[in-house]
């Protein structure tokens, strides 16, 4: 074998090497991001989750909010990402505990029962006014000592929670997807999926819950979506039983 063959060789042996050290690396990489957002919504291969949805107001029996169905494709393209598996429920029907299986609630407390009974053992801090009677409060939430009005298409809130509960053995987490109109229920799981990576790297796998505000969802849909605060605290904390009259009101502008 002269030089120029035995040079040729080696380039060939360094650049398979090369090939294979760098799909080793990618895999690598590739695995470790799975497996952190795997555990960042706990769910891990092959595991079951549930979704839970409310039902339309204003449809038949089984009907659901356009957005809302919007809101359960979000998340099933992020459960099918994590090699996960989905059961979906109407929110009357789901009568089981929490931490057994990854949870995703959707929907205000007004029309999920499923919601209103996470928010009263899991955020004791939020109220939501679920009154049925037109007025400047319907809708609003409170969390802590603060009240979020809403104004339809132009300014809306909504809650994105990430809570397990502490004194149960079983530790997957619950996402609780919180608007005050259908739409900001979508854009609430459009901003998870958009933004899971970072929040991952913020909480790790611990609680939190953050404020969010849609702006001008009539000309921008669910895609405008701002980040007011974490209120993790305040939702955690048990409002004083004569808790009924905030100091602070935050109206559209």
């Amino acid at each position: 074998m002269n030089d120029d063959v035995r040079n040729i060789v080696l380039g060939v042996v360094a650049a398979g090497i090369s090939a294979a050290l760098g799909w080793v690396a990618r895999t690598y990489l590739w695995r470790r991001k799975l497996r952190r957002k795997q555990a960042f919504f706990g769910l891990p291969d092959n595991s079951e989750s549930l979704l839970v949805v409310n039902r339309g107001a204003t449809g038949p029996e089984l009907s659901v909010m356009r957005y809302d169905v919007f809101a359960l494709l979000e998340l099933a393209a992020l459960i099918k990402d994590c090699n996960a598996h989905a059961q979906i429920l109407p929110h009357d029907t789901a009568r089981q505990g929490f931490g057994e299986r990854t949870e995703f609630c959707v929907g205000g407390p007004a029309s999920n029962r499923r919601m209103a009974a996470h928010l009263s053992s899991l955020l004791p801090g939020v109220r939501v006014n679920v009154d049925s009677e037109p007025g400047p409060d319907r809708g609003a939430f409170q969390v802590g000592s603060e009240r979020y009005r809403v104004e339809n298409g132009r300014e809306e809130y909504a809650l994105l929670a990430r809570v397990t509960a502490e004194r149960s053995q079983n530790t997957r987490p619950v996402f609780l997807f919180c608007g005050q109109t259908s739409i900001t229920n979508q854009a609430t799981t459009r901003y998870l999926a958009r933004n899971h990576e970072r929040l991952t790297r913020k909480y790790g796998n611990s609680s939190f819950v953050l404020l969010l505000k849609v702006i001008n969802s009539q000309a921008y849909g669910p895609d405008v979506v701002e980040l007011v605060e974490d209120v993790t605290r305040a939702a955690q904390t048990a409002l004083p039983a004569a808790a009924t009259a905030p100091r602070n009101t935050h109206r559209a502008s």
